[in-house]
């Protein structure tokens, strides 16, 4: 009897602060992130991200990474515009770069961020212009590819072999946004939920263009989107709604309305709710300063083009320029806001709902439980000491209770970017 009690005492030892119930630790007030620092021990970050400098016409592209955690704790980081991911051990350290290959052997010349991991053994990727999501093994080695028509937000797996898709398609006069559910072994898909969203771009003529998330349209042909939005993910002009799993349901939130919509994973709907906070807004001041701040923004990538003696460039900073200056004037207003950023599903199975920040590094955030049909429980935020914190699923992703994230140190010399593993903690 002793020695059970012994060995009872010492398993209790054992158990690591973060058994916490997370929804405990976000009802205690505001978060704070801890870096675990046993975690990515050694690794020459100079090197491990030796691409963050990366730049495409001055502005740095080597940020542009997002991350996905294995079932073993292993982590796989994608870097934009490059043809390789990295792989770091459950402990944080970097083992290797790898590509997809072919079944001849030869490897792919472009891949996309990898979406996520299907039955525990299948990466998939994100679509290319082409609209190819190439699914693979662990090792790289190339499976299939399943061919979708539209664009995607995010994807998501569903535990009975089928992927979720936020897709999104541009219409001669409208945005098309859906909630698709794909079979991996068919390729069929099943839309269970669109909404449309009249194309301001149709209405330049009429001078009724709104001055926040817009595409704008250069005189030579093509359109670019923009957004003078400062602080944390702009949503597309279209404002697509997030997806997560829990359990055996699909969650849909639409950003727009603060609805919530819970469906079976054949994409039935179970029942929907609304978000328990006031919908905010920016004042025609906030919005003015916002504005105002864009164009300045702009004006200083156009002093710097120099270098790049781009005609092109040069001409789509000049028209980004005069017509956010133009528009301007249009503020007249004030602007209602969606009801979240984004949406981070933590390990728990709770889902936290960002809102949108008016002020640099605010991430207040909505904690939504689903029980009894989804109920919201309390409201908090992140704060760290060592890290700027960016906020959204590609950067942040929990795993046993951490969460495991893409952040830039504070005062770090080199290279800023680290893979952290973060503790939660009142």
């Amino acid at each position: 009897m002793k020695k059970s009690l012994l060995a009872l005492f010492i398993a209790a030892l054992a158990v690591p602060a973060f058994s916490q119930k997370l929804i405990d630790i976000y009802k205690g007030g505001t978060v704070k992130l801890v870096p675990d620092p046993a975690y990515a021990q050694d690794n020459n970050w100079d090197q491990v991200f030796k691409n963050y400098y990366d730049t495409i016409y001055n502005t740095l592209m080597g940020d542009r990474k997002s991350l996905k955690v294995m079932p073993d704790g292993s982590v796989i980081v994608n870097h934009t515009y490059r043809n390789y991911y990295t792989k770091f051990s459950p402990s944080g350290k970097f083992e290797k770069e790898f590509g997809i290959y072919k079944s001849n052997g030869q490897p792919f010349k472009e891949i996309n961020a990898i979406e996520g991991i299907l039955n525990g053994n299948t990466f998939f990727t994100g679509l290319d212009n082409m609209g190819n999501m190439v699914c693979f093994d662990f090792n790289g080695n190339y499976k299939k590819t399943l061919k979708l028509d539209y664009m995607s937000k995010q994807m998501i797996p569903l535990p009975n072999n089928k992927i979720a898709v936020v897709g999104w398609v541009i219409w001669s006069t409208k945005f098309r946004d859906f909630v698709s559910i794909v079979d991996y072994e068919t390729n069929i898909e099943k839309v269970i939920w669109e909404h449309f969203t009249p194309y301001e771009i149709a209405s330049q003529k009429t001078g009724t263009r709104k001055p926040f998330n817009y595409v704008y349209e250069l005189k030579k042909g093509g359109k670019i989107g923009s957004t003078t939005i400062p602080y944390g993910p702009p949503p597309a002009p279209s404002n697509p709604p997030s997806i997560a799993c829990i359990g055996n349901k699909l969650i849909v939130a639409i950003h727009a309305t603060g609805e919530i919509l819970v469906y079976d994973l054949e994409g039935k709907l179970i029942s929907k709710e609304k978000v328990g906070w006031e919908r905010s807004c920016l004042s025609v001041q906030e919005q003015k300063e916002i504005q105002q701040k864009a164009i300045d923004r702009f004006k200083n990538k156009q002093e710097n083009i120099l270098e790049i003696r781009d005609e092109e460039y040069e001409a789509a900073m000049e028209y980004f320029v005069k017509e956010m200056t133009a528009d301007l004037e249009k503020i007249t207003e004030p602007m209602p806001m969606p009801f979240a950023s984004s949406v981070i599903k933590d390990s728990d199975g709770n889902l936290l709902f960002f809102e949108f920040a008016k002020e640099e590094n605010a991430n207040k955030f909505n904690v939504w439980v689903y029980e009894n049909g989804g109920k919201f429980v309390c409201q908090s935020s992140f704060v760290c000491d060592d890290y700027n914190l960016v906020i959204n699923p590609s950067k942040m992703v929990y795993h046993n209770g951490y969460i495991y994230s893409l952040q830039l140190l504070k005062n770090a010399k080199g290279v800023p970017l680290r893979l952290v593993r973060f503790k939660l903690g009142n």
